[in-house]
Formats: C-alpha cells, sequence, structure tokens
C-alpha cells in the first residue's frame, strides 16, 4: 500500500529561505521528481510506503515548525498507484485521488488523511485533530529536538543532549511538552492499523 502527501507551506510568501531545509528532508524519503517535487513554489507532494507515511508527515512538520513565522498543511492519501510517471505530480491511483480530495477539504486542520476505509479515517482524523493542538504550538526549540529525535529514536536523552548541544533536563522538558511520548503512540497504533487494512 502506498501514500501521498500533498502539503503547502503556511506564510510561505512573507519568508524566505525555507527552501533548502524542505528538500533535505524530502530528499531522505525519496529521489525528484519521481518520488517528490516541490510545486507552484510553495506546495510539494511526496510518495512512500503508507507504513511510514504519518511519522514522514509529523517529521516535515517538525523541520518547518523550526521556523516560528511557518507551518504546513499536509494531506496523506493511501491507497494503491496505478500509473507510474517520471513525475510524481503525474503518476495516479488511489492513493493519489484521496491526497488531492483531502487536501482540498482541509479546512482548519493542518494534518488529515482519506483512504478507502471510512472508520480508519474517522478514527485518526480525530486523533490528529487532538494531536495537532499541540504540534500546531511546537516553538521551534521544541520542533528541533523533536525533528533530532525523529531521526534519531536509538539515542537515548544522554546521548541526544549531547548530540544538540542541550541539558538532558531541557531535552525532556521540550518532549514532555511537545507531546512527544503521545506521538510516539499515535505512530504505532498507526502502523499496527494500516497493517490490518
Amino acid at each position: 500500500m502506498r501514500a501521498v502527501l500533498t502539503g503547502d507551506i503556511i506564510n510561505s510568501r512573507e519568508h524566505e529561505g525555507w527552501q533548502q531545509e524542505l528538500v533535505a528532508i524530502l530528499d531522505q524519503y525519496g529521489t525528484s521528481p519521481q518520488d517528490w517535487e516541490i510545486y507552484r513554489g510553495d506546495s510539494f507532494q511526496l510518495e512512500v510506503d503508507a507504513a511510514k507515511a504519518l511519522k514522514v508527515a509529523i517529521h516535515i512538520k517538525a523541520v518547518v515548525k523550526m521556523r516560528a513565522e511557518l507551518d504546513v498543511r499536509i494531506a496523506i492519501g493511501i491507497g494503491n498507484k496505478t500509473y507510474t510517471a517520471a513525475q510524481i505530480t503525474q503518476a495516479n491511483g488511489s492513493a493519489f485521488i484521496h491526497s488531492g480530495t483531502a487536501f482540498d477539504a482541509i479546512k482548519n486542520n493542518t494534518l488529515v488523511l482519506q483512504s478507502d476505509y471510512k472508520d480508519f479515517d474517522e478514527t485518526f482524523n480525530i486523533m490528529l485533530a487532538l494531536a495537532t493542538l499541540t504540534m500546531d504550538n511546537w516553538p521551534p526549540v521544541t520542533a528541533a529536538i523533536v525533528k533530532a529525535r525523529l531521526e534519531a529514536p536509538e539515542l537515548n536523552q544522554t546521548e541526544l543532549s549531547k548530540q544538540l548541544d542541550k541539558a538532558q533536563s531541557a531535552i525532556s522538558k521540550a518532549l514532555s511538552r511537545a507531546g512527544y511520548d503521545e506521538v510516539t503512540k499515535m505512530l504505532t497504533y498507526y502502523k499496527k492499523q494500516i497493517e490490518t487494512l
């Protein structure tokens, strides 16, 4: 099963210099333009395995939130891929259709998903609406710590504090404020549910 993330950067037009950070993060998950593409200046599309789509979306969110003035809206479409093109924006399948439909209907939420399974969508969109109450308010320092934690889950807090050159207590407090444990539980639950679809 595939997932397509369609997103755009909020407040991008008033600010510059964020493009390299977005490219660097998208590059971690594939090659442009087959797997990801930035278009219309501040919109992007990325295709990944469905099991890791939510983690990828939160990772992108953490990177963007490292700049206080920015945020990101992301719609995750889950399904199949029936047509492969040289550019991801020309590929097709239910994952692409769901992603586009969900993105067009995103309204006030910054993270939504859509699949062929209504019950799955309903459960996760409630969870995501609650999760983004916290994630939308991550200050840059917290976002940077969440990003580092997502990128190196094998490190303990002492090792992470060395890597980030911050006190361990500061790391611990930031992760707690970020709702990191709850986010991790949601990611585990998501992965388990995806496997049952």
